[in-house]
């Protein structure tokens, strides 16, 4: 028998809990299918409310994933910050950003806890890779191969995630002494080069 329960349309009057409710809906979704088949409809649909009003609050599912999972940086305001000085020192300008994200957090950076989890756990490896390889890292090596016509952005792209975490399992979560001692300039210098390279540089043997 058909449910005569009303569909519930738009802002709920009264619920000023409508925006936590759909963060709760996202994490679930974003944790269980991952950023890219979770939908703005399946979100809107678990916290009960119109996908209008998860747009209203938060405009793109981007930014959306950037809130309810708590990262301290949103994509879309990350990549065109670090392209627009030119191509130019993008490594360095690349690693001086994350480690000032990294270093201004602290234990409280939810990048650590994902990167963690995503040793054990597909779903959060798969995050992992959505966020930091696809929506930022794969976005600025498409950029330099449209700029200057570089050859395979997407492998381009992987080698700078993985020295990226590396940094970050290697400084915060194993805690190399000399390494997590090393002031940010140092590690710029270090790896920015190497990021450089990986982006703009010749990947033939």
């Amino acid at each position: 028998m058909a449910s005569t329960d009303p569909i519930r349309r738009g802002r709920r009057p009264g619920d000023s809990g409508a925006r936590d409710a759909i963060l709760d809906a996202a994490r679930t979704r974003f944790a269980g299918e991952g950023f890219r088949s979770a939908t703005v409809r399946a979100i809107a649909g678990d916290a009960g409310v119109d996908p209008a009003l998860v747009m209203h609050y938060f405009g793109t599912k981007q930014a959306l994933f950037v809130a309810a999972m708590e990262f301290p940086l949103d994509p879309a305001q990350v990549v065109p910050r670090l392209l627009g000085p030119g191509i130019d020192g993008l490594g360095e300008r690349l690693v001086r950003f994350l480690l000032t994200v990294i270093d201004d957090l602290g234990d409280a950076n939810p990048m650590l806890g994902l990167v963690r989890s995503a040793v054990g756990h597909p779903d959060a490896a798969r995050m992992m890779r959505e966020f930091l390889g696809e929506a930022i890292l794969d976005r600025l090596a498409q950029a330099i191969h449209e700029a200057i016509d570089t050859d395979r952005p997407r492998l381009r792209a992987d080698l700078c995630a993985s020295q990226v975490v590396g940094v970050l399992v290697a400084r915060q979560i194993l805690a190399l002494p000399e390494l997590a001692a090393a002031d940010r300039e140092t590690l710029v210098a270090a790896y920015g080069p190497t990021i450089q390279r990986y982006l703009t540089g010749s990947l033939d043997p």
